[in-house]
């Protein structure tokens, strides 16, 4: 008997401490990646350093600031690139492109993909 009591006296002693317990992180929510396309404007011969190691840095002040570089295009003379990115926000991708040294002549969201079929 004297065991069942203490039995129960510990159960009720490990479930009030239990309570004393912080409760776990809540989740964070996801965070919603937009798509953007940014204009730049570059003087003639400006890209033609684009190596590996210079994108590897590229991609990581991006990654610092929560934005992906998907893919650019550029003019024949390279003078002008238009680039798709995605972020957190338009402040996101202005502030990697600041990392970046990289110039915004302008951004705009592009939520729609149209595709030919």
């Amino acid at each position: 008997m004297k065991r069942l009591i203490a039995g129960l006296l510990l159960c009720a002693a490990t479930q009030a401490f239990a309570a004393d317990e912080p409760a776990p992180p809540a989740a964070q929510p996801p965070v919603v990646m937009h798509r953007y396309l940014i204009e730049r404007t570059f003087p003639a011969g400006a890209l033609k350093g684009l190596d590996a190691a210079t994108k590897k840095k590229v991609n990581a002040n991006n990654a610092s600031v929560g934005v992906r570089w998907v893919q650019s295009y550029a003019n024949a003379d390279e003078t002008k690139t238009f680039c798709v990115y995605e972020g957190p926000s338009e402040a996101a991708v202005r502030k990697a492109a600041e990392l970046n040294k990289l110039p915004v002549d302008s951004v705009m969201e592009v939520p729609v993909t149209l595709k030919p079929r």
